[in-house]
């Protein structure tokens, strides 16, 4: 469902924008934008989420 898919790319960008606030590593990096490629590494990779 798309929509369960924004909204689960909205939360983690949202959490991660809290936790790198202080610890900016890619200003250009924007939030979304890596939680995008962090869920798409999950769905790719399984191995990184483990058991």
């Amino acid at each position: 469902n798309r929509y369960q898919i924004t909204v689960q790319v909205a939360n983690r960008a949202k959490r991660r924008r809290y936790e790198d606030f202080d610890n900016i590593d890619d200003p250009t990096m924007k939030p979304v934008l890596r939680a995008i490629i962090e869920m798409s590494d999950e769905l790719t990779q399984p191995e990184i989420i483990g058991d």
